[in-house]
């Protein structure tokens, strides 16, 4: 069994009943075990869309990481997402940032997996709810536990952008 961090994102339809519908239909790929707050995010990269309801789980899984990320895909497929332009509004985004402690990195002619996520420390909708569950998880790249990661990107924006729900 290993332990893998998901991002769950929507801002389409109704968000939260979105992410409420993901995690229920994450028990098909192993356990959810613990579950962060619900926070409100401004978009990212392409600005011209709905805010963002953004969570992080904890998923006990047999699955290796690219089969688990199959899964997600198919999941969000199943979840009613259809491809938009990137970074565009979407009804749900299914993301591994961690998995166990590795660093990998797989590329296939489908996917291209990046273990850690390359862009969480800069994220504040993943290291804030990533910060109630797992403050003192240690990033495996970067060696710091998640506390600092998210009090140094505070320290960098001014001030928090993203409320809890």
């Amino acid at each position: 069994m290993s332990t893998a961090i998901l991002a769950l994102g929507s801002n389409l339809g109704t968000p939260k009943e979105n992410l409420d519908r993901a995690v229920a239909a994450l028990k098909s790929v192993g356990t959810v075990t613990e579950v962060a707050p619900y926070i409100l995010s401004k978009p990212e990269g392409y600005s011209q869309q709905a805010d963002f309801v953004n969570t992080v789980l904890v998923l006990e899984t047999t699955l290796a990481p690219m089969p688990l990320l199959r899964a997600l895909k198919q999941l969000e497929k199943d979840l009613g997402r259809t491809p938009t332009l990137p970074n565009g509004p979407r009804v749900i985004d299914l993301d591994i940032l961690f998995y166990d402690d590795k660093v990998l990195f797989e590329d296939t002619p489908e996917y291209t997996l990046f273990i850690p996520h390359p862009r969480l420390h800069e994220r504040e909708f993943v290291l804030k709810p990533l910060s109630y569950i797992r403050p003192d998880f240690v990033h495996p790249r970067l060696h710091q536990p998640i506390y600092l990661l998210y009090r140094a990107l505070m320290k960098k924006k001014g001030s928090p952008s993203c409320q809890i729900l």
